[in-house]
């Protein structure tokens, strides 16, 4: 009998220092962690969506332990924000966040997703009201669902639910943090006393020296070359510039047609438009063939069918929905057609419109004079007037010219050729379109160009 518990006395001695040994060895393994960082020091758009994504998988593909978000930005867009914090309360590895300077508005929103927070003497997190691109509040409709997502990603990380909820709108007075109407906004001290931010820091190596942990490697997110071409493309103002090339482009082709050089820069700029967008699953294929469908139509009212009119209009149609709706994600489950995000449809209806006007802008200030420049000129020429087809060149326009009598070589939209007296002119029609073969006649002179009318 007391054999036996010598025995036993003996096994629970061993398993005591066996299970300290264990244990002692997982501590300082579970200090030793390989570290992933990346960096999100811009608005919150597409592009950093894009950039947690990257970092998300290659962290995984090196079987890194732990994961730091590098955090300095004013916040963005609401549907990238929520993007980025779904990523981030889904990833298999703990996620910490390093708040540079600010995590303002959806930085906030981003931040609470996060399993830890640390911050730099001087930062700041909070104020996450919903604003539009003038910085003027929304509707309610947006306000409720920020608040609503604030309060959950807080109460699923740990954290004061109310609180968050106060970044967005305070609907009410929160004893100690703020009073009733007031957005909350923590310097780095609040943060640590309202369970906001574990400890404040001057940087990730203070954040180890504290933790005593020592990484066995620290990996720095780095961009491909292809990465930063796809994400420079998917930046908003890049967007809409691409859009009004492509408008523009259009524009010329019409004064212009036969030229083809206005076409391939309409179809490069699409290219570039629509491929980021689809590398990154916002532009789908239906989208795509249907700015394909709608520049076909355009090009069939340009070449083959007069004037501008049924074909040339669900053209532009096409292509105008198919560049809304490729800014804007789907919403998932939503059926075989997918339905877009509402919530960020009218942003991208402004986006659109916007690059238009903005292409308009541009054609009502320079479109004439780029129409009657030199380059065009000779690009028409070389294209639509070649000798062997009997085209020659009139250097100066006589004034009695006015109020003879023609037929026209070409079909003027409003730009073409027309003969007189066996000599060729080139013509532009004010209002309409005159078809090849029609009677024309000459009301007046513009430089080196006749203006005529239909004779009646």
């Amino acid at each position: 009998m007391q054999s036996d518990d010598f025995m036993n006395w003996q096994f629970r001695l061993s398993f005591f220092f066996l299970s300290i040994l264990i244990l002692s060895w997982y501590g300082v393994f579970a200090q030793q962690p390989k570290v992933y960082v990346f960096k999100i020091h811009e608005e919150i758009a597409p592009p950093a969506v894009k950039t947690t994504r990257d970092a998300l998988k290659k962290a995984d593909s090196l079987n890194c332990d732990l994961m730091i978000l590098h955090l300095d930005t004013y916040g963005g867009m609401v549907d990238a924000a929520d993007e980025i914090r779904t990523l981030l309360l889904n990833a298999s590895i703990p996620v910490w966040v390093f708040i540079e300077n600010n995590a303002a508005s959806a930085g906030a929103y981003i931040a609470i997703a996060c399993d830890s927070i640390y911050m730099k003497p001087g930062a700041t997190i909070g104020a996450s009201t919903v604003v539009n691109q003038q910085g003027e509040k929304v509707g309610e409709k947006y306000q409720s669902f920020m608040r609503s997502r604030m309060r959950s990603t807080a109460e699923q990380n740990g954290r004061d639910p109310d609180i968050a909820e106060a970044m967005v709108e305070a609907q009410k007075n929160i004893p100690g943090v703020v009073d009733s109407g007031k957005v909350v906004s923590l310097t780095v001290k609040e943060a640590i006393r309202l369970g906001f931010c574990e400890g404040e820091f001057s940087s990730i190596q203070e954040i180890f020296d504290y933790y005593r942990i020592t990484p066995t490697e620290i990996i720095y997110h780095k961009e491909t070359a292809l990465s930063s071409i796809i994400r420079f493309f998917m930046k908003p103002a890049i967007s809409g510039l691409l859009i009004t090339i492509i408008v523009l482009a259009i524009f010329f082709e019409l004064k212009t047609p036969g030229v083809g050089i206005p076409t391939a820069v309409a179809i490069l700029a699409a290219i570039l438009y629509f491929l980021p967008l689809y590398l990154e699953g916002l532009a789908a294929n239906w989208e795509i063939i249907l700015f394909i469908v709608g520049l076909i139509l355009l090009m069939l009212e340009i070449f083959v069918i007069p004037g501008f009119g049924v074909a040339g209009i669900v053209g532009g149609v096409c292509i105008f929905f198919s560049l809304v709706f490729a800014l804007v994600k789907a919403v998932p489950d939503s059926g075989p057609l997918p339905l877009p995000d509402t919530e960020n449809l009218l942003k991208a209806v402004l986006t659109v419109i916007l690059s238009i006007l903005g292409a308009l802008g541009i054609i009502l200030v320079l479109g004439r004079s780029v129409l009657s420049s030199g380059f065009f000129h000779k690009v028409e020429v070389a294209v639509a007037e070649t000798k062997q087809d009997g085209w020659v060149a009139l250097p100066v326009l006589d004034k009695s010219l006015i109020g003879k009598t023609g037929v026209a070589l070409s079909t003027l939209r409003p730009v073409g050729n027309i003969e007189i007296d066996n000599e060729v002119y080139e013509a532009s029609v004010p209002v309409g379109y005159i078809e090849k073969g029609e009677r024309v006649v000459v009301t007046g002179i513009d430089n080196s160009v006749l203006i005529v009318k239909k004779k009646s």
